[in-house]
């Protein structure tokens, strides 16, 4: 079978229900990960994606803040959520689906406006994040499993839209770039995306402070589909729904899509 699975930062599941009903009802992807969820599991509005052939759903979330989902057509089984860093954060959620394969759905912390841990707390969470990430994928490599998300890093100078001024902002340094790499290679991660898509420049984010949004294109490649390697090879078909973004009230992000012959 064909699994084609999207994933999207949606900043308020309920109050952009209708957009995700929109992507669901016009895209028709067999999962659907949101990030940003902002809200208690119980308060997320799975009826609505119920009524479009959606019914099944593995979540965690909290009250204004976080929140990870996992919405599917095909049956799963929820298969747990790590705490990083203690914090009781909403980051993380898996669930697996009836062929056995494993979906991990993350988000990541944006890490403020300093990339320097010594004066901000938020950067220095960032990248604990992310080396607990790391250190679980070497104690136990994943298999038969795909990992998508908010990762909140654009690793490739073709991720953004100017890799020298953004060098020293967040999202972009070289220390997290580095740790973002050193935890994808602790799974042997495959970025599906790029495989797919090597060249040129690639967003999925762009500021809600531009004016133009789509003119300026000031944007960063911050969502991320991965696969381990041994299923890797069947992942094809990615790309990016930028006009997503400009709808009506929008998400900053916009969803990323690939499928896996499985």
């Amino acid at each position: 079978m064909t699994l084609t699975i999207a994933t999207w930062n949606i900043n308020s599941v309920r109050l952009r229900a209708g957009l995700v009903a929109k992507l669901l009802t016009e895209e028709a992807p067999d999962v659907l990960c949101l990030q940003e969820c902002k809200s208690p599991v119980e308060k997320i509005p799975a009826e609505v994606f119920a009524d479009l052939g959606y019914g099944h759903m593995v979540a965690r979330g909290q009250k204004g803040y976080n929140g990870v989902a996992i919405l599917s057509r095909l049956p799963l089984a929820d298969a747990g959520h790590r705490d990083f860093c203690e914090k009781g954060d909403a980051r993380h959620v898996a669930a697996t689906l009836e062929n056995g394969v494993t979906i991990h759905n993350y988000y990541v912390p944006a890490g403020g406006d300093v990339p320097d841990r010594e004066v901000n707390d938020k950067f220095g969470h960032k990248l604990d994040f992310l080396t607990e990430m790391r250190d679980w994928f070497r104690d136990s490599a994943p298999e038969k499993a795909i990992l998508v998300g908010d990762l909140n890093i654009a690793p490739r100078e073709d991720d953004v839209w100017s890799h020298k001024q953004l060098l020293k902002v967040v999202s972009h340094t070289p220390v997290e770039v580095d740790q973002l790499s050193e935890t994808q290679e602790a799974g042997d991660w495959v970025d599906i995306t790029r495989t797919d898509i090597p060249d040129g420049q690639l967003y999925s984010w762009w500021s809600y402070r531009a004016k133009d949004w789509d003119a300026a294109d000031k944007g960063r490649r911050l969502d991320h589909v991965w696969a381990s390697k041994d299923i890797a090879n069947s992942g094809h078909s990615s790309r990016i729904l930028r006009g997503a973004r400009g709808w009506e009230q929008p998400s900053d992000h916009a969803p990323v899509f690939a499928s896996f012959d499985l």
